[in-house]
């Protein structure tokens, strides 16, 4: 459970278990764009019947989102409080996801090659290393198989939006989620990619309003963005 895992960035996320579900809570951004997150996925690959794994999935409202979608989820995430909460609020809702305490380098050692699918939402900028993180979700697929990311730009509009007005001003994230220098612009993200097997399919802008709390695809990935890549020997 040490391998390519902030031990500080975990217990931040941690500390917020309790509100995780609470859509007016510390998590609410989640909630808000969990439609948008959802969309772009389908719009992507095919979810009935994919074998699909969601990494980095925090209390699971997007793991939960993609089972009702009828994949067949493995959700994993490196802070226990978390998967115990996903755990609770999916037996509650009747929801089948399989939940662990891994990283995906960890479940890749295990699982190389398994998924259909593998969707990593708003983790790679948390990580010591964004590299071993896109490598281990690529060893994940099969052959065919399509990795689903999403993360912010790094540029001055993702500074002005991602932290000051979302952190200091409008209070929609804890102080302090975000360090800007470990945005990845798209270039850098591709690469990545790149080094790791993947092709680049699709980058897509997503833009949040905060009064509407509405999120909707966009073309230019200038703040928050998403990106799809897929097994280059598919």
């Amino acid at each position: 459970m040490n391998d390519n895992l902030d031990t500080a960035e975990r217990d931040k996320f941690a500390a917020l278990a309790s509100e995780w579900w609470d859509d007016a809570g510390a998590a609410r951004t989640l909630h808000d764009i969990n439609p948008c997150r959802l969309d772009y996925v389908q719009r992507q690959c095919r979810l009935d019947g994919a074998l699909l794994a969601d990494v980095g999935c925090g209390g699971g409202i997007f793991s939960e989102s993609l089972a009702r979608a009828g994949a067949r989820v493995t959700a994993i995430d490196a802070a226990a409080e978390l998967i115990e909460v996903a755990r609770r609020h999916a037996q509650g809702a009747a929801t089948p996801v399989h939940y662990e305490t891994l990283t995906a380098e960890a479940l890749a050692a295990r699982q190389p090659a398994h998924f259909d699918v593998v969707t990593c939402m708003e983790l790679v900028e948390h990580v010591p290393s964004p590299a071993s993180l896109i490598d281990a979700c690529a060893r994940l697929l099969r052959p065919g198989g399509v990795l689903v990311m999403s993360t912010l730009n790094r540029g001055p509009l993702a500074y002005a939006a991602g932290i000051v007005l979302a952190e200091y001003v409008l209070r929609l994230l804890p102080r302090g989620t975000h360090d800007y220098a470990q945005f990845l612009r798209p270039a850098e993200l591709a690469a990545l990619a790149r080094e790791a097997g993947l092709v680049t399919r699709d980058i897509r802008g997503m833009h949040y309003n905060p009064l509407t709390r509405r999120a909707r695809l966009v073309g230019a990935p200038v703040v928050n963005y998403l990106a799809t890549f897929a097994r280059a020997d598919a």
